[in-house]
């Protein structure tokens, strides 16, 4: 039986930290909560009392969950719902970050639980009502569940972080699930970022299909990227041209994005593309096309060469 005004947090984490995704989600969760309820945060890991900790510093938390077992050290989708599930009868919602870990959970969890799941919501207007975008962030639906434990993704875009320190929440140790699961991790290969991971940084500077190619996408916006310590990011049809790496891309299919600052050079602003980075603070726009529809979402738009005027800008920097 869920208890009302119980809000579960699955934190997104490393074992060593909790990602920033934690932080926005908790934010959604405390607006879920409202006033006198509890939110808790379930980490669940191998060796993760680091990450644990950190969770516990969160300003609003109150309680952190921490299942510790070797069974949990991979993640895998399978082990990690089997855990959400374990202590999921104590609560009235239970929250995953929008991010691919959250959304391959998530929906596992909804189904054992046979509620709806509520996805991307961008908006808390009522413990049990929620926004959240439709057709590619052209309308914006609003849901309303009757579901008794609901389970909601949260679009971190949506919320701002709650402050990572200030709180001083007990941690509580429970049974980690047995490993169950008919999946066997073989390995992962993980990238090493120079610059900030994409989805979190402040600044991202992106390139689009007019770049030509790999060597030119590289050459004309690293300088601009490294003069601002900002994230690279591309197109779909960047990406798909090649050009790019695919966790580079920016859109609909591709990663969210809502930096304080996003430079768009040689990008056309294509739905998809535009659902992936509308919410930015401040957009700036390089584009020879002054019919381009990014021009419609930029608060400073160039109509210029983007071979030239990128260049020029990394000089002037």
């Amino acid at each position: 039986m869920s208890i009302p005004g119980r809000i579960l947090v699955v934190a997104e984490h490393d074992h060593a930290a909790v990602k920033g995704a934690t932080l926005n989600t908790v934010t959604a969760a405390l607006a879920c909560a409202g006033e006198g309820a509890a939110v808790h945060v379930l980490v669940a890991g191998h060796e993760a009392a680091g990450a644990a900790r950190a969770a516990a510093q969160i300003d609003g938390v109150a309680r952190v969950l921490l299942a510790d077992g070797e069974s949990l050290a991979a993640q895998l989708a399978e082990t990690v719902a089997a855990q959400v599930l374990a202590v999921a009868p104590g609560y009235s919602h239970i929250l995953f970050p929008a991010t691919t870990h959250g959304k391959n959970v998530a929906p596992r969890v909804a189904a054992l639980l046979d509620v709806a799941q509520i996805s991307d919501a961008t908006r808390v207007i009522a413990p049990d009502t929620f926004e959240r975008s439709i057709y590619a962030g052209n309308a914006i639906a609003t849901v309303k569940s009757a579901d008794a434990i609901k389970v909601v993704t949260v679009r971190t875009t949506g919320f701002d972080p709650a402050p990572g320190s200030g709180g001083n929440a007990a941690v509580e140790t429970i049974a980690a699930v047995a490993d169950g699961s008919r999946s066997r991790f073989v390995g992962s290969e993980i990238a090493k970022l120079d610059r900030p991971e994409l989805t979190a940084a402040k600044i991202v500077v992106s390139g689009g299909r007019a770049l030509g190619s790999s060597d030119k996408f590289n050459e004309v916006l690293t300088p601009l990227a490294d003069k601002l310590g900002a994230a690279l990011g591309a197109s779909r049809a960047a990406v798909d041209a090649g050009y790019a790496p695919n966790d580079w891309q920016v859109g609909q299919t591709g990663k969210i994005v809502a930096p304080q600052l996003y430079i768009a050079a040689g990008i056309s602003g294509a739905i998809q593309h535009l659902a992936g980075m509308k919410d930015s603070k401040v957009i700036v726009a390089i584009n020879k096309d002054p019919e381009a529809p990014i021009f419609s979402v930029a608060d400073y738009g160039l109509e210029a060469d983007l071979f030239e005027a990128v260049p020029e800008l990394a000089r002037t920097l």
